[in-house]
């Protein structure tokens, strides 16, 4: 049975591609906003392009910022792409503006220490062994255009609770190039531009939901 994935629309972009991979990938796939799908989809996917806090601000226009805790509550698949990852974190240091995340994750995003900036072309990531995202793609690159991103993973999850899996990548410095945790999975690079490695991960996600 074909999944149903929607794509938040709240204004940010890059979703048309986001939504040409996801249906490559083999989800039936809706762009919208509309609460109801929001919630009753299989995997909901929020993009991100952008500021961390313009984002911020457009998802709380939306009320997606509400939406989104109520599925991870109710443990509903949800996936977030680059800004779109790094929202789901409590803190945002851009431009020496602090602004508040999501606050699913214990946490600060900042500017990577970084020769060059931004950080743009395909990078290896040290895949979480278990991964289900990274499975049969655990050696491959991926595509990243960002400045921005979390270098600790402050989260202390204990057993009983299953902890959570990070992928790492290096630019000027160690950071958090994926993170999966029980609902709530997110990639800080662009699986739609990480072409056939890309489109597999995305498969990987949507048979997970």
């Amino acid at each position: 049975m074909t999944k149903s994935v929607t794509v938040l629309d709240y204004g940010s972009g890059n979703v048309h591609s986001v939504c040409k991979a996801l249906t490559e990938a083999g989800a039936n796939v809706t762009l919208t906003n509309n609460a109801s799908n929001i919630y009753e989809s299989d995997g909901l996917v929020v993009p991100g392009v952008g500021a961390f806090g313009s984002v911020m601000e457009k998802l709380k226009a939306h009320g997606a910022d509400r939406l989104i805790d109520k599925r991870l509550t109710a443990s509903r698949p949800v996936l977030g792409i680059c800004v779109g990852m790094q929202v789901m974190f409590e803190t945002g240091l851009e431009h020496g503006l602090e602004a508040q995340g999501l606050g699913q994750w214990p946490g600060t995003v900042k500017l990577l220490d970084a020769p060059r900036l931004p950080h743009i072309g395909w990078s290896k990531v040290e895949a979480s062994s278990g991964s289900t995202l990274f499975n049969g793609v655990e050696q491959e690159r991926f595509y990243f255009v960002h400045s921005y991103a979390s270098v600790a993973w402050e989260l202390d999850i204990r057993p009983p609770f299953i902890p959570a899996h990070l992928t790492w990548s290096n630019h000027g410095e160690r950071f958090l190039a994926a993170v999966e945790n029980g609902p709530l999975a997110t990639t800080q690079f662009h699986p739609e531009k990480s072409g056939p490695a890309g489109l597999k991960l995305l498969s990987n996600w949507i048979e997970s939901i």
